[in-house]
This record gives structure tokens, sequence and C-alpha cells, in this order.
């Protein structure tokens, strides 16, 4: 069974992050709120792509037979978790419209989820 993923697929997702990551940094450099906040919201953006990548390829490697530790693997759940929690907790108390809410909490999604696909894609290329 081939399971290569295709390179028009391979394209997209990894247009998708650039996008994702892109607007998501373009948002923070238009908003009017203060630099340690933008920094605030940068760091979840890095701290989230970096974990939900994490959790992935453990996921994964589980699934394949590998032997993954228990508390690594707690701990991609948790950072998982965490980032996303920060989002929701930093998105409920901004002084932003809802529209710019939705605006980062969109970008955030479509960013990790593109960065779950590359990962995937990369692995599954040099699997075959």
């Amino acid at each position: 069974m081939n399971t290569k993923p295709t390179k028009a697929f391979v394209l997209t997702s990894i247009a998708m992050l650039i996008a994702g990551i892109t607007t998501f940094c373009i948002g923070l450099l238009n908003a009017e709120m203060a630099l340690n906040e933008k920094g605030y919201y940068f760091a979840i953006l890095i701290f989230g792509l970096f974990s939900f990548v994490s959790l992935q390829k453990t996921i994964r490697d589980k699934l394949e037979g590998q032997n993954i530790s228990k508390p690594y693997s707690i701990m991609c759940w948790t950072s998982s978790g965490i980032a996303i929690a920060l989002l929701t907790i930093g998105l409920i108390n901004a002084d932003l419209l809802l529209s710019e809410k939705g605006f980062y909490a969109m970008a955030y999604l479509l960013s990790g989820f593109a960065a779950i696909t590359v990962q995937k894609n990369v692995r599954d290329n040099l699997a075959n």
C-alpha cells in the first residue's frame, strides 16, 4: 500500500502552514495592544505548534509500535492542552472585538492543523 502523500497535498499543507502563521503574525503586527501582549500571543503560537507536532509524532510512534515513555506522552498531551487553554483564556480576557478574537482563533487552528499535517507528510515521505 502506497502511503506517500501526493505532491499537491504536501505543497498545500506547507502553504496553509505559512498562511496560518503569516496571518496570525500580521494580525499581531496590526493589533493595537501592548508589545508584551503581542509577545504573549506569539509565544503561545510557537509553543502550540511545537507541542502539536510533538503530540502527533508521539501518537504515531505509539501506533507503529515504538516505545514512548509515559511521562513524555503525558507531557505532550498536557502541553497541547495548555497551549490551547492559554490562547482561549487570553482571547476571552482580551480587549478585542469578537471578530478579532475569532480571527486569532482561526489562524491558530489553521496553523496547528497545518503543522501536524506537514510533519505527517515529512514522515510519510521518509518512510517510503
